[in-house]
């Protein structure tokens, strides 16, 4: 699980409000250089249903059935996305897992709260089954994230495991960036 031979696909899982995935932040930019670079067979790059609120009940299920996301995936997801990555890992087999922007808590935000991802409502989290089903985690966290703070990502990284890092000026991750092109390739 998680070798470089096995990892034929990439699925990305946008952060919440993103109704033009390909258009928002930079998951069309990463589609579009992993495609450029073929590190995979398939990358994929779809609008997801719920796109404002982001809803575990309608995200987990695409995730599973309609992107068809496995052992064969490497699963990139970004605050919303993330969350819906590690709700996923705890009940399926995933390649890998690029967390971008990840929390544990809803962040005392009514919106977050009724997504699904969070305890109480949502269970506690899973985190040695997320480890375990799982090939690799790797995760990105800005120190100056203005919406989830420094020290959730350093929570679910500490829960995890995960290879951590830690980046200054990236706020939350509106923009490109390099690392995560770089960590791809190592994989």
């Amino acid at each position: 699980l998680g070798t470089p031979e096995s990892l034929l696909r990439c699925v990305i899982a946008p952060g919440n409000g993103c109704d033009d995935i390909l258009d928002s932040n930079w998951y069309g930019w990463l589609a579009e250089e992993l495609g450029r670079r073929k590190l995979f067979n398939e990358v994929v790059c779809r609008d997801f249903p719920d796109p404002d609120e982001a809803k575990r009940s309608s995200w987990i299920p695409f995730l599973h059935d309609d992107l068809k996301v496995g052992p064969d995936t490497v699963l990139v997801g970004h605050s919303s996305g993330a969350q819906a990555a590690m709700r996923f890992a705890e009940d399926n087999f995933v390649g890998g897992l690029i967390l971008v922007a990840a929390c544990h808590t809803d962040l005392g935000d009514e919106g977050e709260r009724a997504s699904g991802y969070y305890p109480p409502a949502g269970g506690e989290w899973k985190w040695a089954a997320i480890k375990k089903n799982a090939g690799w985690i790797v995760q990105f966290h800005s120190c100056d994230d203005p919406l989830v703070p420094v020290r959730e990502g350093r929570e679910v990284a500490r829960s995890l495991g995960s290879d951590y890092h830690e980046l200054d000026g990236r706020s939350h991750f509106f923009d490109p960036f390099d690392d995560i092109i770089d960590i791809l390739q190592t994989k």
